[in-house]
């Protein structure tokens, strides 16, 4: 399972920190989505990445610490045209790319374009979430996330309302078979939470275990689609090119 963080300079922790964490806590890779190129250095947190995990290659940072480090993206445009524009230039170098949304413009947008890997918070403003958008984000394959962080972090009314948001989304997004990731939002590797404790948490409020876990597995399923649409043997989903020999044999 993986989770998807926000690292130094948007957040509060260095990628190392938070890749030493998650290892710790059991997770198989964690997404760091940052507008800045990765920066596993530049923190005043006490961990930085050694001579041989530089702070600019993520692979070579989860070699460090025997997690998967994937590049990731967030964009928080004010309308659609300025998130066209952010998509474009992100699309070709991060594995994936997130857009807030959180109005119903921005929302719209998201689920349409298929370049977006996935629809942040958005239910956080004053959009709404309706069927409409889950077929079109289930057409287009755009994961619609679901942000436990209020779960964890909220209390009284902020926290009832969050989940109440949450609750309505995910009768939307279950009953039109829209994707879906499922994430604690860490700003700091300090609100990091173990898989099993995500998941006891959010069934504590009514949400299914296993579910979560898919929500938890998708990180891994959007990064491994961009991994694989990067490869040189890739020339559309299904189509790759490869050997026309099998055993020695041509079936010419």
């Amino acid at each position: 399972m993986y989770e998807a963080v926000h690292a130094h300079p948007d957040g509060d922790a260095t990628v190392a920190r938070h890749a030493a964490t998650a290892a710790r806590y059991g997770y198989d890779g964690i997404v760091v989505r940052t507008r800045e190129a990765l920066d596993v250095a530049t923190a005043a947190d006490g961990l930085s990445a050694s001579a041989d995990a530089p702070a600019s290659d993520p692979v070579a940072l989860g070699e460090e610490y025997g997690i998967d480090v994937v590049d990731a993206v967030e964009i928080d445009a004010d309308d659609p045209t300025s998130a066209s524009g952010s998509v474009g230039n992100y699309r070709p170098e991060r594995t994936v790319v997130c857009l807030v949304g959180g109005d119903d413009a921005l929302n719209r947008f998201a689920v349409e374009e298929p370049r977006v890997d996935v629809l942040v918070r958005p239910m956080a403003g004053s959009g709404e979430f309706n069927h409409v958008l889950a077929k079109a984000a289930r057409d287009n394959g755009v994961h619609v996330e679901f942000d436990l962080g209020p779960l964890f972090r909220e209390t009284g009314g902020k926290r009832v309302r969050a989940l109440a948001d949450l609750r309505k989304l995910r009768e939307i997004v279950t009953n039109y078979d829209a994707p879906h990731v499922v994430s604690a939002n860490a700003t700091s590797h300090l609100e990091l939470r173990a898989p099993r404790e995500v998941v006891a948490a959010a069934e504590a409020v009514g949400f299914d275990p296993e579910w979560v876990r898919d929500g938890l597995d998708a990180w891994d399923e959007i990064a491994a689609r961009t991994r694989e649409r990067r490869s040189e043997a890739f020339i559309a989903p299904g189509v790759q090119r490869g050997r026309y020999e099998e055993d020695g044999v041509n079936p010419e």
